[in-house]
């Protein structure tokens, strides 16, 4: 019934991320409560008031491009496309290269790829992205780096992520 109820939404989450959500019509069907809890994750996870949207998605991609070598870096890709970040960045970010961003997009970039990995360098960095952005942006960027790993994960422990492939920028 709920799978019923929720496939609408999902095939149009899916036309507009560019990816199968088959691991979440899985949830529906197995594990129905577990899959409402786990919906409220997507509003938290795309929150962004304060921060513009290239420092914002660049985190993400970063972030996901850690966790993830597949569908859920074109989904952030494809999110970011469509608000609006430069063709550019994305390329630039969706290939790890923090190093040919701008300065304000690679320290935001570094930063990411210092919270994942738990870095001790990430300390300099928050001060200059909390100055930056302020105290709302630097929330955004936490739950935007926090929450794109949920995906990946989930979808790795279901069995659904199980190949890489190239990521599409430009479609």
């Amino acid at each position: 019934m709920l799978r019923r109820l929720a496939e609408p939404g999902l095939r149009n989450a899916e036309r507009d991320l560019g990816a199968s959500l088959d691991y979440l019509r899985h949830m529906a069907d197995v594990a129905p409560g577990a899959f409402l809890k786990f919906s409220l994750v997507t509003p938290l996870s795309r929150h962004r008031k304060a921060l513009p949207p290239a420092p914002y998605h660049v985190a993400r991609i970063t972030a996901v491009r850690h966790e993830d070598c597949g569908t859920c870096v074109q989904m952030e890709v494809n999110l970011a496309r469509q608000a609006g970040v430069a063709p550019d960045v994305l390329r630039v970010a969706a290939l790890g290269s923090p190093e040919e961003l701008p300065e304000d997009l690679r320290e935001v970039a570094v930063f990411a790829l210092a919270v994942v990995t738990a870095s001790e360098d990430m300390e300099t960095l928050r001060v200059r992205l909390l100055e930056r952005y302020g105290a709302a942006g630097l929330v955004e960027l936490a739950l935007g780096i926090a929450t794109c790993r949920v995906f990946p994960a989930t979808k790795r422990a279901l069995g659904y992520a199980t190949a890489c492939h190239l990521v599409q920028i430009d479609v």
